[in-house]
């Protein structure tokens, strides 16, 4: 994001010094305002590290040139990157199972690599391997379990565990259709439209069930609604929506 000139010096001198591993981008919070609420920008300078299109890392304020070349060096290319991206093609060309083969074998060489275990552990969750995904996410750092996208993995690999016995959403769909009160069926299909991407019709299921049955599965709903708001870490926005709704909710 856009820096203040006392750190922009050796921002520029380690982007060459680095010789294209990586590029500094700026850019102005002021007229750039919904990319800056999209990442959660409240003060400057802030400098937001990105790896393959997601925010990996960040630091706030002036810091000396030591601290910004280890924050550096941590993300700098990896002889096991080149697995990982193996992995990753193999994931597009639906091939999970050896996509998960390509990087056990990447974090057998780099096993401190957080950014391998994310990446198997979500693989494992969409095999529906949800206690090896598990046991593969207590490896992470104490720094990589704070991260935005580790904390929205382990909702979904919760709620992949939940809806693992729950019928089809067609299903679900005629269930309602015919009782629109069958809040369990109501339940069963927020969580479907929350491992598909559709957390605005997720969240409105939920809200609904609130609002018919405060005492629904010993309150379930409101914890689900927490959990989506962590798969939403890069839609503030639409966070404090749904967080307003579920106030009114609950009082």
């Amino acid at each position: 994001m856009r820096a203040l000139p006392h750190a922009l010096p050796v921002l520029a001198k380690l982007s060459e010094e680095y010789g294209g591993n990586f590029v500094l981008a700026k850019v102005n919070a002021d007229v750039e305002q919904p990319l800056a609420a999209r990442y959660a920008v409240h003060s400057l300078p802030t400098v937001k590290i990105f790896k393959n299109g997601a925010a990996i890392d960040e630091f706030l304020g002036a810091r000396p040139e030591r601290t910004i070349r280890a924050l550096l060096d941590r993300h700098m290319p990896r002889q096991s990157d080149a697995l990982v991206y193996q992995a990753l093609q193999e994931l597009r060309g639906r091939n999970p199972e050896q996509a998960l083969s390509l990087l056990q074998r990447a974090r057998q060489d780099d096993p401190a690599n957080d950014g391998i275990t994310i990446e198997l552990a979500r693989i494992l969750t969409a095999l529906s391997r949800f206690e090896d995904a598990a046991v593969a996410l207590k490896d992470l750092s104490a720094g990589g379990n704070d991260k935005p996208e580790t904390v929205a993995l382990m909702s979904r690999l919760e709620f992949t565990r939940i809806a693992a016995d729950a019928p089809p959403a067609k299903e679900l769909e005629k269930r309602i259709a015919a009782n629109v009160r069958d809040n369990g069926a109501r339940y069963q299909l927020s969580l479907r439209h929350a491992l598909t991407g559709d957390h605005v019709a997720a969240l409105d299921d939920l809200l609904a069930i609130r609002r018919c049955d405060r005492r629904f599965d010993g309150g379930a709903p409101p914890k689900v609604m927490l959990g989506i708001f962590n798969l939403l870490w890069d839609r503030p926005e639409l966070v404090r929506k749904y967080r307003s709704l579920l106030y009114d909710a609950l009082n």
